[in-house]
């Protein structure tokens, strides 16, 4: 069984991650979504709240492809959750060449820590690749609507969180 690691905050979780989700699981039969615990971003949305947003996503997802998803927390280096989970591969997905020249680092400093693992980028779909989590929590928190970046029920999760008086 091939199993495959694709990390990130997902704060929140957008339609362009749940693209690279889908392409994923083309290609492996057990995929583990790393959810970074990293505090240094000061997420929008706590750790068991962005697990659940995933597992909420996710849902539907196995339900097509028959496919295996495991949401995972994570604060450790990528490479140890990678080992941790039994990753043979990481999905990074990119939208563009700035996305490129910083996992073209991440992934020279993985091999040289474990060279067995293997990096797999996946470009979501054209109408997916500029949506970025740090872009429609921006759109959000000034009023705008996101309702074409990510699920409804993430969306209604926005408007609770960005309400006066909210979460």
């Amino acid at each position: 069984m091939r199993t495959g690691l694709y990390p990130g905050t997902f704060d929140p979780i957008t339609l362009g991650h749940v693209d690279i989700i889908e392409r994923a699981m083309a290609l492996v039969d057990r995929l583990v979504i790393g959810v970074a615990i990293n505090r240094d971003k000061g997420p929008l949305f706590n750790l068991e709240e962005r697990v659940e947003m995933v597992e909420h996503e996710c849902a539907a997802i196995t339900k097509i492809t028959g496919g295996e998803i495991v949401v995972h927390p994570f604060e450790n280096l990528l490479i140890d959750c990678a080992r941790d989970v039994g990753a043979s591969v990481i999905i990074r997905g990119l939208r563009a060449v700035a996305d490129f020249e910083y996992e073209f680092q991440m992934v020279g400093m993985n091999r040289v820590l474990d060279d067995s693992i293997e990096t797999v980028f996946l470009m979501a779909d054209a109408e997916r690749q500029s949506i970025a989590s740090k872009l429609v929590k921006e759109i959000a928190r000034l009023g705008g609507d996101v309702s074409s970046f990510v699920t409804p029920a993430v969306n209604d999760a926005l408007k609770e969180r960005l309400r006066p008086g909210g979460g």
